[in-house]
């Protein structure tokens, strides 16, 4: 059961795990062990909320495909515990962040003083460069 909120959460038979060969250097274990994990949800299929499925289908992630199934590849870490931990982790966060509320942005104008001094360095700029000009002898 993984717990995304108070009120919603993901039952384990949604979220398909399976165990994959990491890639990179490993030493004497790497192709026997089957660490790293594939993680496969199904964003349509699920019990989420239909607002939840909504904005995670909206994302443009890479992580989730056009048919709206979320897949992480967990790899970081040497045993397979932790992977599916980290895996499950971030799948959390990936539906969190999509249902969190961005704050509204209020365009601000800037001071009057802060247009004044921008106007000033702008003219002291100009005259320092009229000075770069050639030189009559």
């Amino acid at each position: 059961m993984l717990r995304i909120s108070n009120t919603v959460e993901i039952a384990d038979w949604e979220i398909e795990i399976t165990q994959i060969r990491a890639q990179g250097a490993g030493g004497q274990n790497v192709n026997k062990v089957a660490s790293a994990v594939h993680l496969r949800f199904d964003i349509p299929n699920s019990s989420l909320p239909p607002f939840y499925k909504e904005r995670l289908m909206a994302l443009s992630d890479q992580r989730i495909s056009k048919e709206g199934v979320v897949i992480i590849k967990a790899q970081s870490h040497r045993t397979l515990e932790l992977n599916k931990d980290d895996a499950l982790e971030r799948l959390k966060t990936l539906i969190q962040g999509a249902v969190k509320q961005q704050k509204v942005r209020r365009p601000t104008r800037p001071t009057r003083s802060a247009r004044r001094r921008r106007v000033d360095s702008k003219t002291r700029k100009g005259k320092t460069k009229a000075l770069r000009g050639k030189v009559d002898p």
